[in-house]
Order: C-alpha cells, then sequence, then structure tokens
C-alpha cells in the first residue's frame, strides 16, 4: 500500500530527499489503492553528475593540456639542370644555396635559416650572368639592413650588381654582356622572389600554380608604356630593335639602352627587379625556376604537373630538374634551358583527388605540344 509522508517520518528523512507538502488527491467515495497511491506521491529527478551544471571557478585546471598550434616551417631541399641545347655556347648560370648564411659565415637570423636560388639567363655572352650570379647573394648579405628589410635589400643587390658590371666592362671590354636575372630568397615562413627579365619562378600549392614573377617582355603593357615614356621604342617585339627583354643587368655596350653613370640620359632597359612575396604554408610543396628556354615550351600549371609527378615517383628535386630540362629539349626549345627545383616539404607531394567533370575535356597544351612534336618527327 502507499505511504504517506507524517510529521513523524519527515523528521526521519534527510531534508533534501523531502518533496514539497502536495494538496491531498480528490476523494472519490472509493478507498486508494497502493498503485493510486504512487501515482500520486511525486517522483524525484535525479541528475547525472555530469549533466550537472558547475560554474568554472569550481574545475580544477591541473590536468588541462593547452595544444598550441605548431607553425609550418620549410624544409628546403634543391636541384638544378642545365643543358646548352640547340646553342653555340652556354650563356647560363644558375645557383642555390639552402642555407646563405652559412655560406658566407654568418649565423642564421631570428627569423630561421635563410635560402637563396637564382638563374641567370645570359645574352650576348655569359659574362654577366656569372657576374650577377656571384655578386647578388653576397651583396645581401653584406647590407647591413638584412633581413629585417629584405624587398628593399635584393632590390639594392640587384642594382649594385649592375653598377659593378658597368665599372667592369670599364675597364675590360670583353666582358661586355647582358644577362636577365630572377632570385628567390626564403626566410623562415617568408619567401621573396625578385625578377628582372624572362625567367619566372612559379610555387606549387597542393598542385596549384602560382606565379611568383612576371615575364618582362618589351610587348607587355606595363613595360612598353615604361619604355615609350624612357625615349625607347619597339620593332618586331624586340626594345629598340636589339633585346627581347625589357629589364636586364648589363648591356652597357648596347647605344642608348641605359642610362649614364650620372644618372642623365636615362634609356628604356633597366636593372631594377620587380618584387612578389609570400607567406608559406602546409599547403606549399615546391617552386620551379627556370629561365625562357623552360618557358617557351611550359605552361606554368603544365610545368607544376609535370615536376609533381616526377617528385611523387622519386621525390629527388635535382632528378626532377633533369627531367624538366630533358623535356624542354624534346618539346623543341631552342635555347640553353636551366631549371632549379627546391622543395618545401621532406615529403613527396600527396595525390589529390580531382572532381568528376560534367563536359568533355579538350586537348591540354601538353598533349598539343606532344602531337606536334610526333608530326615533327614524322616530317609533318
Amino acid at each position: 500500500m502507499g505511504v504517506r509522508f507524517t510529521a513523524e517520518n519527515r523528521r526521519i528523512l534527510s531534508p533534501s530527499l523531502l518533496p514539497p507538502p502536495l494538496p491531498p488527491p480528490p476523494y472519490t467515495g472509493r478507498p486508494l489503492t497502493a498503485t493510486a497511491t504512487a501515482f500520486w506521491l511525486p517522483r524525484s529527478l535525479v541528475r547525472h553528475p555530469s549533466l550537472v551544471k558547475t560554474k568554472v571557478s569550481a574545475l580544477s585546471v591541473e590536468n588541462e593540456f593547452v595544444l598550441d598550434k605548431v607553425e609550418f616551417v620549410p624544409v628546403m631541399r634543391s636541384g638544378a639542370w642545365s643543358d646548352i641545347g640547340s646553342r653555340s655556347s652556354m650563356e647560363d648560370a644558375y645557383l642555390c644555396l639552402d642555407n646563405l648564411m652559412d655560406s658566407y659565415g654568418l649565423k642564421d637570423s631570428e627569423d630561421g635559416p635563410t635560402a637563396f636560388y637564382g638563374v641567370f639567363d645570359g645574352h650576348g655572352g655569359k659574362h654577366a650572368a656569372e657576374f650577377a650570379c656571384q655578386r647578388i647573394p653576397r651583396y645581401i648579405v653584406e647590407d647591413q639592413e638584412f633581413p629585417s628589410d629584405i624587398n628593399k635589400v635584393v632590390s639594392s643587390a640587384f642594382l649594385r650588381a649592375d653598377a659593378a658590371f658597368s665599372e667592369a666592362c670599364a675597364l675590360d671590354g670583353s666582358l661586355s654582356s647582358g644577362t636577365t636575372a630572377l632570385a628567390a630568397i626564403l626566410t623562415g615562413r617568408s619567401l621573396v622572389v625578385a625578377n628582372a627579365g624572362d625567367c619566372r619562378a612559379v610555387l606549387s600549392r597542393q598542385g596549384k600554380a602560382i606565379e611568383m614573377s612576371k615575364d618582362h617582355k618589351p610587348m607587355s603593357c606595363k613595360e612598353r608604356r615604361r619604355i615609350e615614356a624612357s625615349g625607347g621604342y619597339i620593332y618586331d617585339g624586340y626594345l629598340n630593335g636589339q633585346l627581347n627583354v625589357a629589364r636586364a643587368i648589363g648591356d652597357f655596350h648596347m647605344e642608348g639602352m641605359k642610362r649614364k653613370k650620372d644618372g642623365s640620359n636615362g634609356g628604356p632597359l633597366i636593372a631594377d627587379p620587380e618584387l612578389m612575396t609570400t607567406k608559406l604554408t602546409e599547403e606549399d610543396e615546391f617552386l620551379i625556376m627556370g629561365c625562357d628556354g623552360v618557358w617557351d615550351v611550359f605552361m606554368s600549371q603544365n610545368a607544376v604537373d609535370f615536376a609533381r609527378r616526377r617528385l611523387q615517383e622519386h621525390n629527388d628535386p635535382v632528378m626532377c630538374s633533369k627531367e624538366l630540362v630533358e623535356e624542354a629539349l624534346k618539346r623543341k626549345s631552342g635555347d640553353n634551358v636551366t631549371a632549379v627545383v627546391v622543395c618545401l616539404q621532406p615529403q613527396p607531394p600527396p595525390n589529390l583527388v580531382a572532381p568528376r567533370l560534367r563536359v568533355q575535356r579538350s586537348f591540354s597544351a601538353e598533349g598539343l605540344k606532344d602531337l606536334q612534336s610526333y608530326l615533327d618527327d614524322f616530317g609533318c
């Protein structure tokens, strides 16, 4: 039968277990059964401790662990390859320094190891390319503002190399020549690419080509406006009818191209580099740098796709750069060919799952080049 709470048993029970007093059930003229009495008695809801809200101040922080997100730091591994191609002489130069400071006997900066990579495409001789390849990294590390103001330091290094080569040519006329210059400087997560000419740097970001430089051709709108404003002209795609690049180090032997030492008679050919910067993340896989002999037959995305497949096979930047050069020659590149590949991760690029296309694909640029190569082989 049911249990009624009386004054006597209320004193026995703990106050926390006692339900609030309720009015008696309505009298129906029939005796209450045990079931009816139990239904009438209030039921208390007992919450599990995990469901009970607790004040933050009551929590113990002894066993709490705070996991800081680890910042991505690139691990540089580089390789380079160069081939004379169909030319009678080799006029390209390149440089790969995975630790720039250590190469010059200096301590690493607080931001982390600093690396330098350069590609120099000479014309009219190899002297300007070799001169710039040796001087530019040295001027960078010697600058008192390095690495705090890296953009200013790199721009200054290009102009210093141009001025120093002008003095060298004045003493020895046999050195007269010119070169384009492409340099990449990595400090910690920061990547700075400086370019003067038509070499190109392309970053692979999860397989997508990110162009880190612009080709300085006389026919490009920006360069054409600058050339004409300085009194120069373009004839048949060539600057002043002589040169197929709009920016270069050297070429002081070409009349009317460069400004004089005192700054007067500024010419249309400049050595000022154009800079592009980015912060590297774990999505960045590798960097390709090449002279125009590479980019005459490779589009940027095409080169990234090609290099990515090779790195997935062997993860070797030296072999990858060699294969890029050999493929460029197979595609009938008519110039010296130089390629530098800088891997930013220790592991090879991961496989990517491409979305299914709803439209029929046409020939890729790479396929068209291959087809043209086959037809040429058969004399078509």
